[in-house]
């Protein structure tokens, strides 16, 4: 299941953002206005981003995994010419602000 989050996630919101993947949540970020979106595929979650107002700029890509805390910033939505040439996401500072939302949403839960 797909979530936007604008907030902590609970238990229960963890729980089935996990039912697709199992051990891990993909997630898209929006970095600027502070929102997550977590469950199904990177692309889903950034769409429902786009919908509810992100800018493409803004939007960033990773898989979290619960139980070890381990961020992975690699995903196609990070892939983008002007600013990433590569999915995986480059840019320390975003990586930063990215794991920083994550663990802020998603983490010690």
């Amino acid at each position: 299941m797909i979530l936007l989050l604008r907030e902590r996630a609970t238990p229960e919101q963890l729980e089935l953002m996990l039912r697709s993947h199992k051990f891990y949540i993909r997630t898209a970020v929006d970095i600027e206005r502070r929102v997550l979106v977590g469950g199904g595929l990177h692309a889903d979650c950034e769409e429902k981003l786009l919908d509810d107002g992100s800018r493409q700029q803004d939007i960033w890509a990773a898989s979290f995994m619960p139980i070890t805390g381990k961020i992975i910033y690699e995903s196609m939505v990070n892939l983008r010419p002007r600013q990433n040439r590569s999915m995986e996401l480059l840019d320390p500072n975003i990586r930063e602000r990215v794991a920083q939302l994550i663990n802020e949403f998603l983490g010690n839960l």
